[in-house]
């Protein structure tokens, strides 16, 4: 969990530093998903025997995962170009808030005191950063709730992939999956007039976006969601 949260975070600044260079948000989720599946391939070339991992298994909660973490990334990615940074992910650490309760619904794990605890102190802290009442709420931030939330199902939907799917096999299957709902928003001729400039941030968007869904699928396999 501790490089996942490492992972998020080199993320947002590496997008942070894209979108500063004019990089539509689609075009920022496409060249993640470039990334990572380079990365895949070299692994694939270089060990064969992970080919067995690539094949099409349980593709409707797949799609399901995908589609719903591609539509909160997309939130995720919109708000951070309109947010400071601390805000955005103040906001998005109320994922485990959702993910606690989701779990106790969709997965039957049980709400002992102290998740309850965590529960409540959670929603205390959004009304302390949202301040309603005493500030009027940014648009911006209710769109990181949004985010938060579809990404506590994401969380859900891994955990329920790790008892018959392999991390390998995950990652694969959101890198393929996604990347043609961000080609379809991008500017193609973007790609091609890529800077040097571009590629530090470019490699930390991919790779940091692979890890962190890579160290997130295994933390999963090793106890409850919540």
């Amino acid at each position: 969990m501790i490089g996942a949260l490492l992972s998020f975070s080199a993320m947002a600044v590496s997008i942070r530093e894209l979108a500063c260079f004019g990089m539509s948000i689609f075009e920022i989720l496409a060249i993640r998903s470039i990334v990572a599946l380079a990365v895949l391939a070299v692994l694939l070339l270089l060990r064969p025997e992970l080919r067995v991992h690539t094949l099409p298994r349980r593709m409707p909660l797949n799609l399901l995962r995908n589609v719903v973490h591609y539509a909160s990334q997309y939130l995720w990615v919109l708000a951070l170009t309109m947010l400071p940074l601390a805000m955005v992910f103040a906001l998005e650490f109320t994922t485990p808030v959702w993910t606690a309760v989701l779990a106790v619904w969709l997965l039957g794990e049980k709400l002992t005191p102290s998740r309850i605890g965590v529960v409540v102190f959670g929603l205390i802290g959004i009304l302390v950063i949202l301040r309603p009442g005493i500030a009027s709420v940014n648009p911006a931030a209710i769109l990181v709730l949004l985010a938060a939330l579809g990404f506590a199902v994401v969380m859900i939907t891994t955990k329920t992939l790790t008892s018959t799917e392999t991390t390998f096999g995950i990652v694969f299957w959101m890198a393929v999956i996604q990347l043609p709902l961000s080609l379809i928003g991008s500017d193609p001729a973007a790609f091609f007039h890529m800077e040097m400039r571009h590629i530090l941030p470019a490699f930390g968007v991919g790779i940091a976006g692979l890890t962190s869904h890579y160290c997130l699928s295994n933390a999963f396999r090793s106890g409850d969601a919540t």
